[in-house]
């Protein structure tokens, strides 16, 4: 699954639902990214952060996902 074309340029989308938040260059990686991704945009319910960063999404209050936690752990 590619991007969403709303956010090309962005690395972390947020999910306002659960508060948590995808590294959107796992998308290709990993099928549960690409669902999650996909039912973000289904419910219009995304956040972008700006600095487009980990720690940013963070101080919002977003937990990252198990594979973007992993992936910036590595």
């Amino acid at each position: 699954m590619p991007k969403p074309t709303r956010f090309e340029e962005h690395r972390y989308l947020g999910d306002k639902r659960t508060q948590k938040v995808y590294d959107l260059d796992l998308i290709d990686d990993d099928e549960d990214i690409a669902a999650a991704v996909e039912s973000i945009m289904a419910a219009e319910s995304f956040a972008c952060f700006g600095p487009d960063t980990l720690a940013e999404a963070r101080n919002r209050g977003y937990r990252p996902d198990r594979a973007t936690r992993a992936a910036a752990e590595a």
